[in-house]
């Protein structure tokens, strides 16, 4: 099975940023709104597209063992916009948010259960707060958020943050937060470096000759 992990942050927390030191061919770049990375470096794999098939179809195929979907959270916002402005004859409101979340939990369960267990995944995603300043990721519609609970399906979710002089991921977050990873894999705060997360996430589960710490 192999591994999504959740990376999750406010506009300008570095989440993107956090892709600088891998190499340009070791990653699989899915590049959902095709932007610029903030950065100078060039991947070599990357694919732009928010058709969920195609993605799914290149993570099959991909020369490397780690994908990146920056943003995730676009993927839903893509197939609202396309579905609210063309709806389809006798679709409803309601049928298009259960696409959102049928399409967005099929590709997390395809991560887990189809692709090879040394291949990790990051979905990028943007945060949301409420009243009670609980931080959770962005979605689309109920289903995924009250019926699903997508950070229940990552190992490993990192709260990207910056206090303006500085990145930072958060593993743990508490009551408030849905920050979180295996005792003893991070300290609470580490470096923007998504990089150094890889690498140690595979020494912990001994992948890659590394050693298991659990």
């Amino acid at each position: 099975m192999g591994e999504p992990i959740l990376c999750y942050g406010k506009a300008g927390s570095g989440k993107s940023r956090s892709l600088k030191n891998f190499a340009e061919d070791e990653i699989l770049l899915v590049n959902v709104i095709s932007k610029r990375m903030p950065f100078q470096k060039q991947f070599k794999y990357v694919l732009k597209s928010r058709n969920y098939n195609t993605i799914k179809n290149q993570l099959m195929k991909m020369p490397c063992k780690v994908a990146v979907i920056d943003d995730a959270g676009y993927l839903q916002t893509s197939t609202f916009m396309e579905g609210h402005s063309t709806p389809k004859k006798g679709a409803s409101t309601f049928d298009l948010f259960n696409q959102i979340g049928d399409d967005f939990w099929d590709l997390i369960l395809f991560v887990k259960e189809q692709l090879p267990e040394d291949v990790f995944v990051y979905f990028l995603m943007h945060e949301i707060s409420n009243d009670y300043g609980e931080v959770k990721v962005r979605t689309i519609g109920k289903l995924l958020d009250e019926k699903v609970c997508i950070e229940g399906m990552f190992t490993i979710c990192l709260h990207c943050m910056t206090d303006g002089t500085r990145h930072y991921f958060k593993t743990h977050g508490g009551t408030n937060d849905i920050a979180k990873s295996p005792e003893e894999m991070f300290d609470l705060e580490i470096e923007n470096d998504l990089k150094f997360v890889d690498t140690e996430a595979r020494k912990f589960w001994g992948m890659d000759g590394g050693e298991e710490n659990a």
